[in-house]
């Protein structure tokens, strides 16, 4: 009944509008429905109900979803390296983060933790990386560069990555 791709739109739309549950989100879409369509020319005749989005949301593969995210922001256009200032290199600023509401006492799951990339010259996130249970954010943040082969830049993280012998992982030699 609803196309997905303009409820993802709206939805993300909303969240950046401040919309934080279900609910929120089909406000949003309810009061700016008219103005959505218009402006990203579809005809979505009217906003689904909260249960609605949610069914849409948690059917989403997440893997995929971040895979497109990537690759939408690999085609980013970004400044050749002739054009950044050697003396100020480009900073990303990497924390980690708990996210709230995502502990599952029924499920027995621990909280979400998140390793964040932030571009702080651009004013954009450049990735995330989920950090499993039994791990933390060093070798985390380790990977997170290397996957976003990020070379020649300034990195920020926190204290707790000041230690010794960091470049060397257990079972790297």
């Amino acid at each position: 009944m609803y196309p997905q791709a303009p409820i993802l739109l709206f939805t993300v739309l909303a969240m950046l509008a401040g919309a934080q549950s279900y609910r929120q989100v089909h406000a949003f879409i309810r009061a700016h429905l008219k103005r959505l369509n218009a402006a990203f020319g579809i005809s979505v005749r009217k906003a689904p109900a909260y249960s609605t989005v949610r069914f849409i949301l948690r059917g989403l593969d997440a893997a995929a979803v971040e895979t497109v995210f990537r690759q939408h922001a690999a085609g980013l256009p970004t400044p050749a390296h002739d054009e950044w200032d050697t003396a100020k290199p480009a900073c990303v600023a990497i924390d980690g983060k708990t996210l709230r509401g995502s502990f599952d006492a029924f499920n027995d799951r621990k909280a979400a933790h998140v390793l964040s990339a932030f571009a702080s010259d651009d004013q954009i996130i450049l990735g995330h990386l989920a950090i499993d249970d039994k791990s933390n954010e060093i070798p985390a943040a380790q990977d997170l560069i290397a996957t976003l082969g990020l070379t020649g830049r300034l990195f920020t993280l926190d204290a707790m990555h000041a230690q010794k012998n960091l470049r060397h992982r257990p079972g790297d030699r």
